[in-house]
């Protein structure tokens, strides 16, 4: 195995299991225990998990309990700022997709109190409820996996359903965003099902705020080259919103205020 796909399985084992011994892991996956050891090192330094002795747990923010309810409550000006700005791209009588992410719930939000005649399709649990409060508004749920915990449909069962629509606008946003790697997230599921969603769409507008500009993670869900237009504040830096531009000319920039 080599050693990007190696640490990305550890990252899902610890994701489904909340911590690992390395003792148990190094014989799973065939390596020497100084190999893994050696892996957990990168990763934490990385900031995808804490050592232990003779192991690793998750941070704090991937507990899959916590995380959804913590992100609700992170940075929610910037949320709002981007949300807006992402609302008025929206017309009546459109088909549009919305992520499960917690940027996205804030859009979900505003679309069902100020549009009507509108088909959203989505993976969000608690997006489609919210969604599903306007009864102008027709909700298409995702079907697929969730995990305990979790707020979100995950997988590739949703492949049928999404086969047979098509969407006009994805919105979608991710844990972090490179211009190397795009728009990058913790689960490969999740990273999947966003992959099939822009398959389906005509245009795919990104909402990503500053604090996850540079930040990587396991898997990248969307290249920049699927982007057509990139909603940001104005903490973006400059310089990557220069090199963004330049590598990927047809995406339109919108800084939200």
């Amino acid at each position: 195995m080599l050693v990007p796909s190696r640490r990305k399985k550890i990252i899902q084992i610890l994701n489904e299991r909340k911590q690992l011994i390395i003792s148990h892991i190094s014989k799973e996956l065939g390596v020497s225990e100084g190999t893994l050891r050696n892996d957990l090192k990168i990763l934490e330094e990385e900031g995808f998990l804490v050592k232990t002795h003779g192991g690793a747990v998750l941070p704090a923010r991937y507990d899959s309990s916590l995380k959804f309810s913590s992100r609700l409550e992170q940075n929610q000006s910037e949320k709002n700022k981007l949300s807006n700005a992402a609302l008025t791209l929206i017309k009546e009588k459109t088909c549009i997709t919305i992520d499960a992410s917690s940027t996205c719930l804030e859009l979900a939000k505003k679309v069902a109190e100020t549009r009507n005649n509108l088909t959203v399709i989505t993976n969000g649990l608690v997006t489609a409820q919210i969604l599903a409060e306007n009864p102008k508004l027709s909700v298409i749920m995702v079907g697929g996996l969730t995990r305990p915990g979790s707020t979100e449909i995950e997988g590739s069962l949703g492949k049928s359903i999404l086969s047979e629509i098509n969407s006009d606008i994805f919105f979608t946003s991710a844990h972090g965003c490179t211009v190397e790697n795009g728009l990058n997230d913790f689960s490969i599921h999740e990273a999947q099902l966003k992959r099939m969603m822009r398959e389906r769409a005509d245009q795919c507008i990104a909402l990503i705020d500053h604090t996850k500009i540079n930040r990587k993670s396991v898997i990248t869900s969307l290249e920049l080259g699927q982007i057509d237009v990139f909603i940001t504040n104005d903490n973006t830096p400059d310089d990557f919103l220069a090199r963004m531009k330049e590598n990927y000319s047809s995406i339109k920039i919108i800084k939200a205020k």
